[in-house]
């Protein structure tokens, strides 16, 4: 029982963390919590809808990951589709936006 409470305390922590950055980015524009190889090649007025799509990709990872640690903490065996999901979509976003924004998904 103590390794499900240490578990869940941790998704919950990851997915708080990934949805706070996610909304800095997203809100704040905070491009200081990315690498800056992520957006070398964003123009100047791109910078807002690529950080409001990044933002939202972490996000959704972050909402992901914090839902499959309460279903943990509810005995529920479909965490793991809370998770696959909440990253699944999250990466997509992400993904798209590097790509949209910055020319491609590697540099």
């Amino acid at each position: 029982m103590t390794g499900i409470i240490i578990g869940v305390a941790i998704d919950l922590a990851v997915g708080l963390l990934c949805a706070i950055m996610g909304l800095l980015l997203w809100k704040k524009q905070k491009l200081s919590l990315l690498h800056d190889y992520h957006y070398k090649n964003v123009k100047k007025e791109d910078i807002p809808a690529y950080t409001r799509w990044m933002g939202i990709g972490l996000l959704v990872i972050g909402i992901g990951v914090a839902t499959s640690g309460l279903l943990q903490l509810v005995n529920s065996n479909l965490w793991w589709i809370a998770l696959a999901a909440g990253f699944a979509a999250g990466l997509v976003i992400l993904f798209r936006a590097q790509k949209k924004y910055n020319g491609s998904i590697m540099s």
